[in-house]
């Protein structure tokens, strides 16, 4: 069973979660793996536009042949409005939900989203390592923080993205002449693992495998949700 630590209560105002981020990025570890990595999950969330429910879903993948293991999803309502660089408060709690349902426990954890790339350090990843205590990295297909070069146009290529003279995340080419993911390390890894996890995770897409198909099943939630016929 895939279990979490209980950080902190979710009930909180929007400066209240700021002041949270500014003591919990303190307890983030960034640092290299030691054991091997046999599982990856991949993390995301769906919103109706204009709605609170939120569509939050898991799926984990064994690393060497990116076979679908497990498969957790949950329709469930989100508290905390939206607010850039707050998301994980608004987010997190579904996902919760869904990692409590799984049976396999993932050894390592892609988040759609942000890790150290992140106004404060603390993106979705990394606030939900903490929560997980599992080795977690964000890849966001936009950037939130962070200037950088552009990569070489060939797949594998990186820069690094830096925000106030940290370096946070890496701008990451994961398709000839595509436009490339954002990667940063979250929580219990380093950013050459990320950038490798998520280089091995290739199933043709400029979206790695984990989160592109936590991205299809939470699609799917909401397909069904809409029309419970089909």
């Amino acid at each position: 069973m895939a279990n979490y630590t209980h950080l902190h209560d979710w009930n909180l105002t929007p400066s209240e979660a700021v002041a949270l981020q500014q003591t919990l990025r303190y307890s983030i570890r960034i640092e290299q793996p030691v054991a091997p990595f046999r599982t990856i999950a991949g993390c995301d969330i769906s919103f109706n536009k204009f709605e609170e429910t939120v569509y939050a879903g898991i799926v984990v993948l064994r690393l060497d042949t990116l076979e679908t293991i497990e498969e957790s999803g949950v329709v469930s309502r989100a508290t905390f409005p939206y607010i850039p660089g707050l998301l994980s408060f608004r987010e997190i709690p579904a996902l919760l939900e869904a990692w409590a349902n799984l049976e396999t426990d993932p050894d390592v954890v892609m988040f759609d989203g942000h890790g150290t790339a992140h106004p404060r350090r603390i993106g979705i990843a990394s606030h939900g390592g903490l929560w997980l205590n599992k080795p977690a990295f964000g890849c966001g297909k936009s950037v939130l923080v962070g200037k950088f070069d552009q990569p070489a146009p060939e797949q594998g290529n990186w820069t690094p993205m830096r925000h106030y003279g940290d370096v946070v995340g890496a701008a990451l080419r994961t398709k000839n002449k595509v436009t490339p993911v954002y990667v940063s390390p979250g929580h219990l890894i380093d950013l050459q693992t990320t950038i490798a996890l998520t280089l091995q995770c290739d199933g043709g897409y400029r979206i790695p495998e984990p989160t592109r198909r936590a991205h299809l099943l939470v699609n799917n939630l909401r397909k069904a949700a809409k029309d419970p016929q089909t």
